[in-house]
């Protein structure tokens, strides 16, 4: 009896030995599967444990990718980079500190100023800008070094470079050079991360006729396979790089999918992402269950993320009293007129714990912020009714969440 009970006990603890080693090993596969997503790369020098993470997971890594998204997994020596695009551009995916489309410009012909550049090489910013300008003269498009305007896009370019870690910065300030651009240098370093900043194109960029081809990832065949591959690739894509994708967002065939595909796309993102999926009646939405992650969540860390939050405790208490009704997709429809009204019952109850931004503004400055918040989150959207002007329809999703403030332990909070 007693070998038995032994052999018993050694066998549970084996089995919680395993159970515990494959929990450890998912979870360190979604750390690396989140970091992949939404860091522009890992470099080995700055975060080794979680490189060389990647580094043993690299096949499952990559073959999920592959499969579902149709992203390329790269791995150097040095860093290791998922090579994603968006399916569908929105404003918030640009650099935040860039001013003006010249910005970016100047950003990507200084990278390809650094492609005849190795590791370790050094140079002056004048040199770039030198570079930079005999190349967008033969373009037909010539810079002017002496409008200050044009030398400060060049500056936040470079401090863009920076920040990516694309450039090393040896001595010298640009805001300087942009004072003074006749005496002020910056020196630099190339690093070998350079190369890898812009997306590879599956072919050369000469070959596409629109626009919206410059999204794709890889080349679909014309076949039926190519064109499920395809649709599942763009689902995918939409999921982990939107906040929120409604049933009106998708094509046809699209929507078609992610309604007979719910289960394996939820199950999926779980595995993958540890992401939870609701079915809500105005489409499939996926939450990250921890307060902090990898990914930007709602709500953020400023203080219009807790306005909204309150906007829709607001509107949920008062959808009864008012001519507002949820429609079949589980939205509600208002004017200006409306949202501003919500944010002047807010104002009168609770301003006194708003910031001092939030509270010196008036109901439209407020109800513009508000909105453009959760149009940033899919949250909401303005649209035009030919019958009744604009019209800001609240997202369903947003029925997730009600906030008030409440006392705690002697204190006042939000709940």
């Amino acid at each position: 009896m007693a070998r038995g009970g032994t052999t018993s006990y050694a066998l549970r603890r084996m089995r919680a030995n395993r159970k515990a080693d494959a929990e450890h090993w998912n979870e360190r596969r979604r750390n690396c599967a989140h970091a992949l997503l939404n860091r522009h790369w890992i470099a080995k020098e700055e975060d080794p444990d979680l490189f060389y993470a990647i580094r043993d997971q690299y096949t499952e890594l990559r073959d999920w990718f592959a499969e579902f998204t149709g992203f390329s997994l790269i791995m150097t020596r040095t860093m290791a980079k998922l090579d994603k695009a968006p399916v569908v551009a929105e404003s918030w995916m640009g650099f935040s500190e860039f001013r003006e489309p010249r910005d970016y410009a100047l950003f990507a012909y200084s990278l390809w100023f650094l492609e005849s550049k190795t590791e370790l090489d050094q140079f002056v910013l004048t040199d770039i800008v030198e570079q930079v300008s005999e190349q967008l003269v033969t373009s037909g498009v010539a810079m002017d070094w002496e409008n200050y305007q044009h030398r400060l896009s060049m500056v936040r370019a470079l401090k863009k470079l920076r920040q990516l870690g694309v450039l090393r910065h040896i001595d010298g300030e640009e805001t300087d050079w942009a004072h003074d651009n006749r005496t002020k240098n910056v020196l630099y370093e190339c690093s070998p991360s350079a190369r890898y900043v812009l997306r590879h194109f599956p072919k050369e960029l000469k070959g596409y006729d629109r626009l919206d081809d410059f999204n794709e990832q890889v080349i679909y065949p014309e076949t039926m396979d190519g064109e499920l591959r395809k649709r599942r690739h763009r689902i995918y894509r939409r999921l982990l790089l939107e906040p929120a994708v409604a049933d009106r967002a998708w094509s046809a065939d699209e929507l078609y999918y992610v309604q007979t595909q719910r289960r394996t796309l939820v199950d999926q993102m779980q595995f993958m992402f540890g992401l939870e999926g609701s079915r809500y009646r105005e489409g499939l939405f996926f939450f990250y269950p921890e307060l902090t992650g990898e990914c930007d969540l709602f709500p953020t860390a400023a203080g219009i993320s807790d306005l909204v939050l309150l906007f829709a405790g607001e509107l949920r208490r008062r959808l009864g009293s008012r001519d507002w009704f949820v429609t079949e997709q589980g939205t509600v429809d208002l004017t200006q007129t409306d949202v501003e009204g919500l944010l002047y019952q807010l104002k009168l109850k609770y301003s006194e714990y708003w910031s001092k931004e939030h509270r010196g503004k008036s109901l439209p400055e407020l109800a513009d912020v508000l909105t453009s918040h959760m149009a940033e989150w899919n949250l909401g959207r303005w649209v035009e009714e030919s019958d009744s002007g604009m019209r800001f329809i609240v997202s369903a999703v947003v029925s997730r969440w009600s906030a008030d403030y409440s006392w705690d332990d002697g204190e006042e909070g939000t709940t």
